[in-house]
């Protein structure tokens, strides 16, 4: 098993150092008491890599657990249960959890982390630098229920720093913004508050922004590839290829993710209304409920656009995510729904020739 996972002997963390909480102790049954809790700390292919406390039987606290399609679906961050013979026994209910439509064309849901109590959205303040993308990130987070913190790096390369961190913090005054080069780890210390031990930390953000050289600083050491920036787009290269839960210095846990090119919403409808907050409340004084806010009459949305309260930016970005998110749930529902339909065809067939025999 790979040993990138954290930057001490496995041995040596506790249930509550890999995170664990009362919500999910309270899951197990007495018969399970004694069942081995373990943590997915990676994700592969065909298998994952599990953690959890050492004992007699397993010294380093490790484990692989082999995928089939008989499993539920899991990732980094979920817990689960072992039975005695070190077989799956169950996926205990989550904390939150982050998941996305599958990128392309795929009709398919993906999970992307669960269990985290807080999202370093990371964006660089080069060419990167979009406000749209930090709501299309937020609404992933309110909708996770899990706090969001806007970590701009890449600072030693801007010269309008104050002013690109101005705009961000004008999409909420109490979003959490800070501005790092992830190279300096006097800056890195910014982020400790929200590290501190048993806390999970998901850094999340698009291909080229720092993530991984943030990463090695964490963890003072290169547990990541780092790649240069293309010098014609200020955007740099995808090195990361999977996700993977790391133990820190500040005592937490750090769950990094490829660089995502393409982030899908669905069933986020909560999750933008809070991101859009503003929006939202300037809606309920349009004259119909079921207001588009496009070119209706007594729309207060577009009332706001024209006294100069709201910038058209923002409410193109609400239409979008929320347009996108409705299709994208409505295609998952009715894909869930066929699969339902096929395997209760399946399922009556399968009947019907058990009762031949007899």
């Amino acid at each position: 098993m790979s040993k990138t996972h954290n930057q001490e002997s496995a041995s040596t963390l506790t249930l509550a150092q890999l995170g664990w909480r009362p919500l999910f102790q309270q899951q197990i049954s007495l018969e399970q008491w004694d069942y081995p809790v373990m943590r997915v700390v990676a994700q592969h292919r065909n298998r994952l890599e599990l953690l959890g406390e050492a004992c007699e039987g397993n010294p380093s606290g490790e484990f692989a657990l082999d995928l089939h399609p008989s499993l539920p679906s899991m990732t980094v961050g979920d817990w689960l249960l072992l039975n005695p013979a070190g077989q799956f026994e169950q996926l205990l209910d989550r904390q939150s959890l982050f998941r996305r439509k599958a990128a392309g064309r795929k009709v398919a849901e993906q999970l992307i982390a669960a269990n985290v109590d807080t999202l370093f959205m990371v964006m660089s303040l080069n060419d990167d630098f979009n406000l749209n993308r930090v709501e299309r990130y937020l609404s992933l987070a309110n909708e996770a229920e899990v706090e969001p913190v806007i970590v701009l790096s890449k600072a030693d390369l801007c010269e309008g720093v104050d002013e690109l961190k101005r705009q961000v913090q004008a999409l909420d005054p109490l979003l959490m913004v800070v501005t790092i080069n992830a190279l300096d780890h006097q800056q890195i210390a910014k982020l400790t508050p929200w590290c501190s031990s048993g806390q999970t930390v998901a850094l999340m953000g698009s291909s080229g922004v720092g993530k991984s050289t943030l990463v090695n600083t964490l963890l003072d050491g290169a547990v990541q590839q780092t790649g240069g920036i293309r010098e014609d787009d200020s955007k740099g290269r995808h090195t990361t290829t999977g996700r993977s839960l790391h133990h820190i210095a500040q005592g937490g846990l750090l769950l990094d993710t490829p660089g995502m090119r393409e982030l899908q919403l669905t069933d986020c409808d909560e999750g933008v209304s809070a991101t859009f907050t503003d929006i939202t409340r300037l809606a309920e004084g349009c004259r119909f409920s079921d207001c588009q806010h496009s070119n209706e009459p007594g729309c207060a949305v577009q009332d706001a656009i024209e006294k100069g309260e709201l910038e058209p930016r923002r409410l193109a970005s609400f239409v979008k995510l929320m347009r996108e998110q409705s299709l994208n749930s409505a295609t998952l529902a009715q894909r869930r729904a066929n699969d339902k339909a096929f395997q209760k065809h399946v399922n009556a067939h399968q009947s019907e020739k058990r009762n031949r025999k007899y």
